[in-house]
């Protein structure tokens, strides 16, 4: 006990010795066709950006360090996971992209990683929330992780200089069209995760896609109904802002308390009403991750790299209509959710220990 309030207090004193830049990376506007070498050029407090932006034929493979992330659709989208075998807690700073599909100059999750996925596209964001073999993306067995974001401690991001961008959120004109998402949050830990990435130009971004809620895990920062063993796209409503709850007709905001106390929601998140969900093998969806492997090492960055990666990927672009699977049908959602509980962590990071609800 005396230990996990000592780590707390430290993440604690860690997190207020940060300070807090005066370009943050969620108000960097960066449009596709104009990606940066990098994007943070910040040195103080907890370095340099370790990564790259710039990323492409010349940065892909297992080692690469590109931070620039797709979140498009159930086949085709990215993580933040370590450059080399690490905790979340110890790399928040320096997580790399790692890609289902190769053309994006990362790293590409290797096949077998994931064992259940559930994809929901909403009128303010794309969530998906997967479960997976963790330590395929250098993650060690038994670590409940933490949370990525656009946000971080000091406004640089978890990752460093982190970009995301997609070719299914509004402003998109079609596969190799993206636009980027400013507001964006990741938990990841436990063998699960849960990302959503929202729509910048939405008034509501910067509170569906909230970045202060970092205690408190899937559960409540993307709700949902996903399974293991099932991969499935759906449309859905927009979840009610992260913190926000009705009580007795009442619309009220919770604010998760300061490091040291525990967090205690006095409310139960309930996902957002879901329809037309179409399910898919996951043979179907990643069969160009066959022969990936598992690479621990750390490259650096390659300086030769010119131009954004813009192929999208062999294969066909699978939609909420499910129109390009051969083994679509529609589904129904079970009633094991992701869940989180808490846990203190280090490094500006809380833990969340991940579980079914």
């Amino acid at each position: 006990m005396v230990s996990s309030l000592l780590i707390a207090l430290a993440a604690s004193s860690y997190a207020a010795a940060q300070s807090f830049v005066s370009d943050p990376l969620i108000d960097k506007v960066v449009p596709y066709t104009a990606i940066p070498y990098q994007v943070d050029h910040h040195t103080a407090d907890r370095g340099p950006q370790a990564g790259y932006n710039i990323c492409n034929s010349t940065t892909e493979g297992q080692t690469s360090m590109c931070q620039t992330a797709y979140v498009n659709h159930l086949d085709d989208f990215c993580l933040f996971a370590p450059p080399k075998e690490a905790t979340i807690g110890e790399t928040e700073g320096i997580e790399v992209a790692w890609c289902t599909k190769p053309g994006r100059g990362t790293r590409l999750i290797p096949e077998g990683t994931f064992t259940g996925l559930q994809l929901v596209k909403s009128p303010g964001y794309i969530q998906i929330v997967g479960f997976i073999d963790q330590t395929k993306l250098n993650i060690p067995d038994g670590d409940y992780g933490g949370e990525l974001d656009s946000g971080g401690q000091d406004g640089r991001g978890n990752p460093i200089g982190g970009l995301v961008y997609s070719n299914d959120l509004p402003g998109s004109t079609g596969n190799d069209s993206f636009v980027q998402s400013r507001h964006w949050t990741f938990f990841i830990g436990g063998d699960q995760f849960c990302l959503k990435v929202c729509d910048s130009t939405n008034p509501e971004a910067g509170h569906l896609c909230e970045h202060i809620y970092d205690r408190i895990g899937c559960a409540y920062n993307a709700p949902n109904t996903a399974q293991n063993n099932v991969f499935e796209a759906c449309e859905g409503e927009d979840m009610m802002p992260v913190g926000t709850y009705v009580e007795n007709g009442q619309t009220l905001t919770w604010t998760q308390p300061p490091e040291g106390v525990a967090p205690t929601p006095p409310y139960t998140p309930t996902p957002a009403s879901s329809s037309n969900c179409v399910t898919y093998s996951s043979n179907a969806l990643f069969s160009q991750l066959a022969t990936v492997g598992i690479s621990g090492s750390q490259a650096a960055p390659t300086s030769g790299a010119t131009g954004a990666a813009g192929a999208s990927g062999s294969g066909a672009r699978l939609g909420v209509s499910g129109t390009s699977s051969a083994d679509g049908a529609a589904s129904t959602n079970g009633a094991n959710a992701m869940g989180v509980s808490l846990i203190a962590g280090i490094s500006g990071v809380v833990f969340s220990a991940l579980f079914f609800a």
